[in-house]
């Protein structure tokens, strides 16, 4: 860690708060000789200390100081390369920078995240659009912008799906709001529910960017002669084309005529083609989610985050009502097995 850039930056937080020096030393609970000792790199301070230093400015910690091996995404960089800016919003009003340790890794460096005041916040129009310049630290286009509103609208809440199921119940048991959550998460983790889209970009980039028509229709028919499915298509609900896919389709289309590329576009309508004709199967709202996403340079590892950020209102919603009118949800269960009453064998005859 430099102390030196820790400690400036500490100072133009105190500063731009209008905090003096012995007010913002009381307000972290330590003598004004210790901030100033901070704040001119004199002592190298514990975590401990800096947090609450941090908590008497009013920012977080770990909006400034990493620790080695945690590597949020908005400032790893490769070896050799600038590190990139990544302002964070209007909340606080402060520029990110990423500076490089000397980590010993392959590939790719942590970094100490350090602050310094801007002459304004970054401010946004919308949720999409500050949403993807913190992921990518560059502004969307208006398009782009628009793309990530109406997927994260779209996939805020679809009745009682396997994850909002699963949120209610733990809710039903009076557990926590925040257990309830996590009860949905696990669900959604799974391929066959909100991991489907990763899926789908991840068969996208197995068949290739550049293959030709007769390797999309071979690969597609031999899942079919293989009896395995193919994610994005179907859903228990809907028997026509799931409402959502029509909206994510248009987008996906659209941000790759931006990109000037319309390779995963294409080569999603001809999967989609195959797959009706074939297996009379729509496209949910996973299939077009997969292309837009990865056009839009979204990591396919937060294809799943980002729709359990979106459904996490939906799961919120579905808990309070739950809880407004609660019972313990416990279905029954019909017993299948051999007929009553089965004959008792020891354990070594068995």
């Amino acid at each position: 860690m430099d102390e030196r850039i820790v400690g400036q930056n500490i100072r133009a937080l105190r500063e731009s708060r209008g905090l003096s020096l012995t007010l913002a030393a009381a307000k972290a609970g330590m003598s004004k000789g210790t901030l100033s000792k901070i704040e001119t790199a004199r002592i190298s301070p514990p975590i401990s200390t800096l947090l609450a230093v941090a908590n008497a400015l009013g920012v977080h910690l770990s909006r400034f100081f990493i620790e080695p091996g945690e590597r949020p995404p908005w400032v790893l960089t490769r070896k050799g390369e600038a590190p990139r800016m990544s302002p964070r919003g209007p909340e606080c009003g402060y520029a990110y920078r990423a500076l490089a340790l000397n980590m010993p890794d392959k590939d790719v460096e942590p970094f100490l995240l350090t602050v310094r005041p801007t002459d304004r916040p970054v401010v946004f129009q919308h949720g999409g659009q500050e949403f993807i310049y913190m992921l990518s630290g560059t502004r969307p286009s208006p398009m782009a912008a628009h793309a990530m509103d109406v997927a994260l609208t779209l996939h805020a809440d679809h009745e009682l799906n396997a994850s909002t199921f699963a949120a209610r119940v733990a809710a039903a048991t009076l557990t926590d709001i925040h257990s309830a959550a996590v009860a949905g998460i696990a669900t959604l983790k799974g391929p066959l529910h909100g991991g489907a889209n990763a899926e789908v970009m991840k068969m996208l980039i197995e068949i290739g960017k550049d293959a030709p028509g007769e390797r999309i229709d071979s690969y597609v028919k031999g899942k079919f002669a293989r009896k395995e499915k193919i994610s994005g298509f179907g859903h228990r609900v809907y028997r026509t084309e799931d409402p959502r896919a029509t909206h994510l389709r248009q987008f996906s289309k659209q941000l790759g005529q931006q990109a000037g590329n319309l390779r995963w576009f294409a080569m999603s309508e001809r999967i989609e083609a195959l797959v009706k004709d074939e297996k009379k199967l729509y496209p949910n709202v996973d299939f077009y989610s997969a292309s837009m996403y990865y056009t839009m340079g979204i990591a396919i590892d937060l294809y799943t985050p980002i729709f359990a950020v979106s459904r996490i209102s939906g799961w919120t919603a579905h808990v309070l009502e739950q809880l407004a009118n609660n019972r313990l949800i416990r279905p029954r269960a019909d017993y299948t097995g051999p007929a009553y009453p089965q004959t008792w064998r020891p354990v070594d005859q068995r």
